[in-house]
């Protein structure tokens, strides 16, 4: 057995694929059934068996409530599925159908094989991510890599073509999700410079409006809903993502279903036609939702559609010939056609396996994280860490400090989202730093690390300068994101930007007012009689200023500033008094301005920033 040998996967939302390195080419794997993809249904018989695939997909229509299809979307949350009181996870789900496809892969290759490259939408968040290594894990397989399926296309593509530079679009469209990814491709280097998407959109989405159309025509005609009819419903997927495929090349599908149901007169059939005019307005609305990712994609990158030297289109809903047209309207000319749809990401996912291995050595792929990655600061804001579309791995340090005199312990509270504030976003993970040394606040240095490793997982680090204590994290599953939740915190940071940075405006204006206030009264406590009475009369009543504009509820920014910048005047005049008058003093002003202004974080005693 040659231990080298890694597969690479594409576990799709209603397909996967798997593929191999053989003399220097990705080649696709066929399963035992001879076809180049495999459902991604999981079936468990009346008698027990338990049914992958082909097989399962087959026997659908006759045992719905036994049959699990599209488990991709809810990876990394805590769903479950109950067949004969035996409640399964998403990755025991994707397990089954990656225990499949390594069967068919060890089939092929006449030995064993224990190690993958998998892929993954490239707007999973962390949980996801992990669930999707959990899955493969359970399946016996030793994950060395989770790499986002836009750029394992790109991989698929510019294999050929690394001695040329080219500004490359993934637009990928699957069953289940949705994601853009803008590459730069130059001298054998992959760079991924942006990537944006939507966890919730895909072919099944397009599937839905057809099923829905069906039941709507058919209750007008015959007065009965089958909403609640599994086998119906069952019936009607299958026939509408058969019409789908069919409206991309006709121009009318023609729907014979006999027996679909029956009541006290009879059964009932379903006869109707679909032409692509009525799909297209049907759908319209699942099209337009792929633009906005597309905008902001090429915004993160700072690049023009006319820049865009390629478009890759990846997924078989890229197909559909309304998305088609749509790309082609927003780029003024046509996409590439250059990798097949259904296979490049699963062939990308075996170029990448290579790399690991040493196969393939003039390729390097730098990835990037899709969402910014920081902790909750004073006055329930985010300060982000790491921002988003940042190349990974990678790995990032902030100091911060105490709120509070004396305070031995503080609360770091790990978030992930767009929105000014910590509430808007999604809570990874919590943990506390203690034994820090009592101080005066201000005075210890917190240094909070993130690391972000090729896999896009995160590991969170505090450690406190002075004492050496440190405490880490390493954000898990069941802190993860809903599946749905990472395009709903982009849709509303663009829609609440303007109202966020006034909120983190006024805060942020009364966090600064208050610590400036605090270091005042210490530096007139500790040096006011060093110097002339009427430097410090000045500070004192510049003071007394910032607190008069701090008594309302919700101080006006504005205000605030002004008499804090009034006060940072008559500061610096003190400063420059004291520090004429003694070394001593110049000593002591120094070291102020060294101090880290205060941020707080959390209970348990607030942490606060060294910087802005």
């Amino acid at each position: 057995m040659n231990n080298g040998r890694v597969i690479g996967i594409d576990l799709g939302t209603t397909y996967s694929c798997v593929a191999i390195m053989e003399g220097g080419k990705p080649v696709i794997i066929e399963n035992s059934e001879g076809a180049r993809t495999t459902p991604s249904v999981v079936a468990f018989s009346r008698a027990g068996e338990r049914l992958v695939g082909q097989l399962a997909k087959r026997q659908a229509v006759t045992n719905p409530a036994r049959t699990i299809q599209s488990i991709k979307r809810e990876m990394g949350s805590n769903y479950r599925v109950t067949v004969d009181g035996v409640a399964y996870t998403p990755e025991q789900i994707s397990a089954m159908v990656l225990q499949k496809i390594k069967a068919d892969a060890e089939a092929y290759l006449g030995e064993k094989v224990s190690k993958a490259v998998v892929t993954t939408p490239a707007y999973f968040n962390d949980a996801q991510r992990q669930a999707t290594r959990d899955a493969g894990m359970i399946a016996g397989l030793d994950v060395l890599r989770i790499i986002n399926e836009p750029t394992a296309s790109a991989l698929a593509y510019g294999l050929n073509k690394l001695s040329q530079h080219a500004t490359i679009l993934v637009f990928d469209l699957g069953g289940g999700t949705f994601d853009v990814s803008i590459l730069e491709i130059t001298d054998g280097v992959f760079e991924v410079k942006a990537t944006c998407g939507n966890n919730r959109l895909g072919g099944d989405d397009f599937d839905q409006c057809i099923i829905d159309w069906f039941k709507t025509g058919f209750q007008k005609k015959e007065g009965i809903d089958l909403s609640n009819d599994l086998m119906a419903i069952q019936r009607l997927k299958e026939t509408a993502e058969r019409t789908k495929i069919e409206l991309s090349t006709a121009l009318v599908s023609e729907v014979h279903l006999p027996f679909l149901t029956a009541d006290a007169s009879g059964p009932k059939h379903l006869e109707t036609s679909l032409t692509r005019a009525k799909f297209n307005d049907l759908t319209a609305h699942l099209v337009e939702a792929t633009m906005g990712p597309l905008q902001a994609a090429l915004e993160d990158a700072r690049l023009s559609p006319d820049q865009i030297e390629q478009i890759i289109l990846v997924g078989g809903s890229t197909r559909i010939p309304a998305v088609q047209d749509s790309i082609r309207r927003f780029f003024g000319r046509e996409p590439s056609k250059a990798v097949n749809p259904d296979e490049a990401v699963a062939l990308g996912a075996a170029i990448q396996g290579s790399i690991l291995t040493g196969e393939v050595r003039e390729v390097l792929l730098l990835d990037v994280t899709p969402l910014s990655l920081g902790i909750e600061t004073a006055g329930e804001l985010f300060t982000r860490i790491i921002e988003r579309n940042t190349t990974i791995p990678t790995s990032r340090t902030m100091t911060f400090t105490t709120a509070e005199d004396r305070q031995s312990s503080v609360e770091v509270h790990v978030l992930q989202g767009e929105r000014e504030l910590a509430r808007h976003n999604k809570s990874l993970a919590k943990f506390q730093l203690s034994g820090i040394p009592p101080a005066t606040h201000g005075v210890p240095k917190i240094e909070v690390t993130f690391d972000v490793d090729a896999d896009g997982i995160v590991h969170v680090s505090a450690r406190d300068a002075g004492s050496g204590q440190k405490q880490s994290v390493t954000i898990h599953r069941s802190a993860g994101l809903n599946p749905d939740e990472i395009e709903r915190m982009q849709t509303e940071a663009e829609q609440f930007a303007k109202e966020d940075r006034d909120l983190k405006e006024r805060i942020s204006a009364k966090i600064q007012a208050e610590s400036m206030v605090s270091e005042s009264d210490r530096i007139v406590q500790n040096y006011g009689d060093r110097v002339d009475r009427s430097y410090v009369d000045r500070v004192t009543h510049a003071c007394d200023l910032v607190r008069s504009a701090l008594q309302p509820k919700d101080p006006d920014p504005a205000t605030l500033r002004s008499a804090v910048a009034g006060l940072d005047l008559s500061l610096l005049d003190l400063g420059k008094a004291i520090h004429l008058r003694s070394r001593a003093g110049s000593a002591g002003a120094q070291a102020d301005e060294e101090r880290p202004e205060p941020i707080e974080l959390r209970e348990s005693g607030p942490i606060q920033s060294q910087g802005h």
